[in-house]
């Protein structure tokens, strides 16, 4: 492969057992100014808590005597069969965890038949991360995350260097017109070191701007004045070839616009709670999201996977499959590409004794009636 570097062996240190344990392992080895960026959210962090406990208040009702010999953890996604259903979400500035960034991932979630979403903020170009992702026969799906940029043209050109590198859809994502206030990035003076950017992005020229005017804001009156809208999501599909999916719908009224729309499919998120803190957790907001759109199109979620019974109870409730973010930044910072393959290796374990335990041979076996809310120990949610 051109241009594609070797990557740096690690060993996964004895009694790594868990996505806990990477995440431990990962804080020796990062900065307070890598870990405040990766492992922030906004504000007071409510909603990146809540995504892990909505995960908790559901259980798993164990059924018996099942025949489970020949089953699989096996799923179809936009006319594609899938080994098992983990993606690795979009992560900017991997490198800001590990010097392989971007490429250990790509290589690590191809060898585990994982699928990859990559950032437009990655640290590395898309085509040397297609390159290195699309020589593993085995490789998954690869699609690019997208944020629309101020300059359509811009957004076009970079649309076109994804199709003509493989990438197979595009994840706009819907959820950030603006950052969210993110206390403890701030307090830790966050910044990209030296070297690290969002090289995609290269040559794109800030918006034309004028100076505020007295009472003005520089949110409502500049920045949010080339925030996409639903007429952006028509313009992106009519200017690509590629299925289009919206990342970070939680209102079911936005998922049936969505659907009338003709998206290929809906990714239930919260940003990792990053954005809009209080917002519901992804576990609550996906039921809702599943019963609005009526299986008209596929769903993923993302937000606080940290157990393969996590990912089981994701399908229950009506996704087809789901992305995860920070367990694998977890797995890169200490321990590179081995890391993340780990990391994907223990979740696709963990989901097939969830599997075997709950009676279900394959995942289309996995309904509500599997699930039982801890709050109101009522079966089927």
């Amino acid at each position: 492969m051109k241009n594609v570097p070797p990557l740096q062996r690690h060993a996964i240190p004895p009694g790594t057992a868990a996505l806990a344990d990477h995440e431990a392992l990962a804080r020796q080895h990062l900065n307070d100014n890598a870990w405040a960026y990766f492992s922030g959210g906004a504000a007071d962090e409510i909603t990146l808590r809540a995504n892990r406990t909505a995960w908790d208040t559901l259980v798993l009702q164990p059924r018996v005597l099942r025949p489970l010999a020949g089953g699989h953890t096996r799923t179809t996604l936009l006319g594609r069969t899938l080994e098992h259903p983990i993606l690795l979400a979009p992560m900017a500035f991997q490198h800001l965890a590990h010097p392989d960034g971007e490429h250990a991932s790509a290589f690590a979630a191809a060898a585990l038949g994982a699928g990859l979403v990559l950032s437009t903020q990655a640290s590395t170009p898309l085509e040397d991360v297609a390159q290195r992702f699309l020589a593993d026969p085995a490789h998954g799906p690869l699609w690019f995350q997208l944020y629309l940029q101020h300059d359509r043209g811009f957004t076009r050109e970079l649309v076109q260097r994804a199709e003509a590198a493989g990438y197979e859809a595009l994840v706009l994502t819907v959820d950030a017109p603006t950052h969210g206030a993110r206390d403890r990035e701030r307090r830790a003076l966050f910044h990209l070191p030296a070297g690290i950017s969002a090289v995609n992005l290269a040559g794109l020229a800030p918006p034309p701007s004028a100076p505020l005017q007295p009472g003005e804001s520089a949110l409502f009156d500049r920045l949010l004045h080339h925030t996409p809208t639903w007429d952006d999501v028509q313009w992106l599909q009519s200017t690509t070839r590629l299925p289009v999916l919206l990342k970070g719908v939680l209102h079911p009224d936005d998922a049936r616009q969505a659907a009338a729309l003709g998206v290929a499919a809906l990714v239930v998120s919260n940003h990792g709670g990053r954005t809009l803190d209080t917002a519901p957790a992804t576990a609550h907001a996906l039921a809702h999201i599943a019963d609005a759109v009526q299986g008209a199109l596929p769903l993923l979620v993302d937000g606080g996977i940290r157990r393969g019974t996590d990912v089981l109870k994701a399908l229950a409730l009506g996704a087809s499959a789901v992305l995860i973010g920070r367990p694998a930044l977890w797995g890169l910072a200490h321990a590179g590409a081995m890391g993340v393959a780990h990391v994907l290796r223990l979740l696709r374990d963990e989901l097939e004794i969830a599997m075997a335990l709950t009676g279900c041979a394959t995942l289309a076996q996995a309904t509500p009636a599997l699930l039982q809310n801890h709050a109101t120990g009522r079966m089927g949610i």
